[in-house]
């Protein structure tokens, strides 16, 4: 069997080590545009911060490890433009030029996403960056080492953006953030998107939210981002707008799509053609709490869902449940963590939902250092059943929220989650886990 593999990332050198590993004899091959492959891409914002860290040291294993190690025919520089479903063939181009036709008799896509970019005059402009692969993450670090960096404008109030924010501080960038929506973090609980405001604030960030971008024009020395009743000067323009899926070469082979333009597969990884699976970013899941198809791109999926396909290519049968939407990232001192459903989100699918806010400590009274924990729970008023929760703090979140997912993987009400038996010791949390004091108070509600 010769399994082909486009797309040598997360899901792509996944499924490639894992179909090698249970069968050494298959034929496996990746195709990957770039001329990295396994690297981890949420470390590039705290690697821009740091200009001593070698951008390389991202990379988890190198091609030739591959190659050498598991006996996989990676090839690099290699871009797939187009899928022949009939024919079972991909054709694309090489770096250097050269055409290139393969077959296969199981095909993975596993193209990721792409950034977001407006069609906006300027936005060409080498003062214009992105950030996605890791050469964006090096073109980015040059740039600040090879130049004269004092502003920043970040366009975009997302996950990256938010990130690296903190990333351009530590570097003594000064940063603007604007976006065209009026909402600042609107999936997040307006109490808690407040405490995330107020720490950038307190750092300096200039924020304009509800600004919609009109052009970005050339300076002597620099750009002007150029927006309705705002012009803000910058060396250095991030577009950080998010990420849509890269499913445009399945579209055209007449895969079915799904929800954001995502490739549509069953819970086995299945596209609507029996022969090809999609895997990672480009590709749709099952919310666990709604049961309904989603879209959410996060790392951890993308490398379940690779050894997912590997297992149904080699012949055993295996299904993945879903995803929850479970999250962090940092923002300069706080944690911002979310796992399933928002009250919004709630009410969209269906639910009844009912929500409370609670704002409780990270450690016990009495112990030194603690600080302020902001949780956000959303429940369904009909069943009791626990929906989602959000939390905002300077410590005890990023782990925290884990609880919350397995919760709500296995479909626990906010009854039965109030009674879990967590730890506690007065160094990591009150004697009432923070959890618990948000769920003791949201089945008051219900």
């Amino acid at each position: 069997m010769k399994f082909v593999i486009i797309g040598g990332d997360a899901a792509g050198m996944s499924a490639a080590s894992r179909a090698k590993r249970m069968n050494p004899d298959m034929d496996v091959m990746v195709l990957e545009q770039t001329c990295d492959v396994s690297y981890s891409a949420c470390g590039m914002p705290y690697n821009i911060a740091d200009p001593q860290r070698d951008m390389d040291k991202l990379v988890v294993r190198k091609a030739q490890v591959f190659i050498e190690k598991n006996k996989i025919n990676l090839l690099t520089g290699h871009r797939v433009t187009a899928l022949d479903r009939g024919g079972k063939k991909v054709s694309g181009i090489t770096i250097g030029g050269d055409p290139f036709v393969f077959d296969y008799d199981k095909l993975l896509i596993a193209t990721g996403a792409v950034p977001v970019i407006h069609n906006l005059p300027g936005f060409d402009l080498p003062q214009v960056m992105v950030l996605k692969s890791l050469e964006d993450g090096k073109k980015i670090k040059a740039m600040i080492a090879q130049n004269t960096i004092k502003k920043a404008v970040i366009i975009g109030m997302g996950y990256i953006a938010l990130e690296m924010c903190e990333a351009f501080e530590k570097r003594g960038i000064k940063i603007s953030m604007v976006k065209p929506g009026s909402v600042f973090l609107p999936w997040l609980s307006s109490d808690l998107a407040m405490v995330v405001y107020q720490e950038l604030t307190q750092k300096g960030i200039d924020i304009h939210s509800g600004v919609p971008i009109e052009k970005i024009v050339p300076l002597k020395n620099g750009v002007q981002v150029v927006c309705e009743n705002l012009t803000l000067d910058a060396d250095l323009v991030l577009a950080a707008f998010g990420v849509a899926p890269s499913s445009k070469m399945a579209k055209t082979a007449g895969l079915d799509l799904g929800i954001s333009d995502s490739i549509a597969v069953d819970k086995y990884l299945q596209t609507s053609d029996k022969d090809i699976y999609a895997a990672g970013d480009c590709a749709d899941a099952y919310h666990v709490v709604t049961d309904d198809k989603c879209w959410i791109p996060l790392a951890l999926r993308a490398n379940r869902a690779g050894w997912a396909v590997a297992d149904n290519v080699c012949g055993r049968k295996t299904c993945l449940q879903g995803v929850a939407g479970t999250s962090v990232f940092k923002v300069f001192s706080l944690e911002v963590a979310r796992s399933g459903l928002n009250f919004m989100e709630a009410a969209d699918a269906g639910f009844d939902p009912v929500e409370n806010n609670v704002k409780t400590r990270s450690r016990a009274h009495g112990q030194p250092d603690s600080t302020p924990i902001y949780i956000n729970m959303v429940a369904d008023k009909k069943t009791g059943r626990l929906l989602g929760a959000q939390m905002v703090g300077k410590e005890g979140v990023a782990h925290r929220i884990n609880a919350l997912a397995v919760a709500l993987q296995n479909k626990m009400t906010v009854a039965d989650f109030s009674q879990t038996d967590l730890a506690y010791a007065p160094p990591f949390g009150p004697v009432w886990d923070p959890l618990l004091t948000a769920a003791n108070q949201l089945v008051k509600k219900i």
